[in-house]
């Protein structure tokens, strides 16, 4: 079975993505140009798995743009295509690091 990252990557690669209308909105507030999306996504880790969660199986990923700046992806993955959820720079006080929430959940 594949793992989640590799899961997102053939989604990618086979263009399976549609976006929610509050992605998109996100990307727009954000300035996250589509390019910069998908190389971020291309490179992701994942940070949380939540397979239980009660809207379906999703996940957090952690990517980075080319110009090194990062990005959260919360995405599906369970349905056979990739739907992104949200699209947001994490940043205080939520995070303390790309990588790292200031509080436990």
């Amino acid at each position: 079975m594949k793992g989640i990252v590799e899961q997102i990557q053939e989604h990618i690669k086979n263009r399976y993505i549609s976006f929610t209308i509050h992605a998109h909105q996100k990307m727009v507030t954000e300035k996250v140009s589509t390019v910069n999306f998908l190389y971020a996504l291309g490179n992701a880790h994942l940070l949380e798995d939540d397979p239980e969660h009660e809207r379906g199986s999703c996940c957090l990923v952690c990517g980075f743009t080319e110009s090194n700046r990062p990005l959260h992806i919360v995405c599906t993955t369970s349905l056979p295509e990739l739907v992104i959820i949200t699209v947001y720079e994490p940043r205080l006080p939520k995070w303390l690091t790309p990588s790292q929430r200031r509080f436990k959940k």
